[in-house]
């Protein structure tokens, strides 16, 4: 199957968003309210990415490749031009080229990433670590339905709850395979102490 290439307005954090995963937002710039409103009118998505080099407002950052489509799934309007956002991650997708344009919002051409399916069974570690985290804080601190039978799910569960670095999510956002990213917490995990090499 071919790529699929699309635009989408790019919002540079300083986090990193998985799929299927839960992103609140507070929108007040003037860039990102327009692209906002136009996303809340048309259904439409937008990209994260980490950002590279600058800072999240004022002049446009410099945002990794690799990033993951946002779609907004609830929205209150506190006041005129101040957005909550609760927004729901879905696709990677890697940075083909972008263009500043109007407020200094950056549009960008983008292929979308597939993920494969996962070659048998989460990990036992990490899936033992994130249903310890489940049952911990409740499962409605996470995105449902819980799959823990699902490695890709498993990774992206772990790869937010774990203290890492946003580097480190970085790495894990771009791996293409739930078993090489579960193979890279599971080595986290261990190098921290918990449970122990096979």
């Amino acid at each position: 199957m071919s790529p699929a290439y699309i635009e989408l307005p790019l919002f540079p954090l300083n986090t990193v968003l998985f799929p299927e995963g839960l992103l609140p937002l507070k929108i007040f710039e003037q860039r990102y309210v327009e692209m906002t409103k136009r996303c809340v009118r048309d259904g439409s998505r937008f990209g994260v990415c980490l950002i590279r080099e600058g800072r999240e407002v004022g002049e446009p950052a410099v945002p990794s490749i690799v990033g993951c489509t946002a779609r907004i799934g609830e929205w209150e309007v506190p006041h005129p031009n101040l957005f909550h956002l609760i927004t729901h991650g879905e696709e990677r997708f890697r940075v083909i080229r972008t263009q500043v344009v109007a407020l200094g919002l950056i549009m960008c051409e983008a292929q979308l990433l597939e993920t494969p399916d996962a070659e048998g069974a989460p990990d036992a570690l990490c899936r033992g670590v994130l249903e310890s985290a489940i049952t911990q804080v409740g499962q409605d601190r996470f995105p449902g339905p819980i799959k823990l039978d699902d490695a890709n799910w498993v990774s992206y569960r772990l790869a937010e709850l774990l203290p890492l670095s946003n580097e480190a999510r970085q790495r894990l956002l771009e791996i293409d395979t739930a078993n090489q990213r579960l193979d890279m917490l599971r080595e986290m995990l261990i190098a921290a102490g918990v449970g122990k090499s096979a």
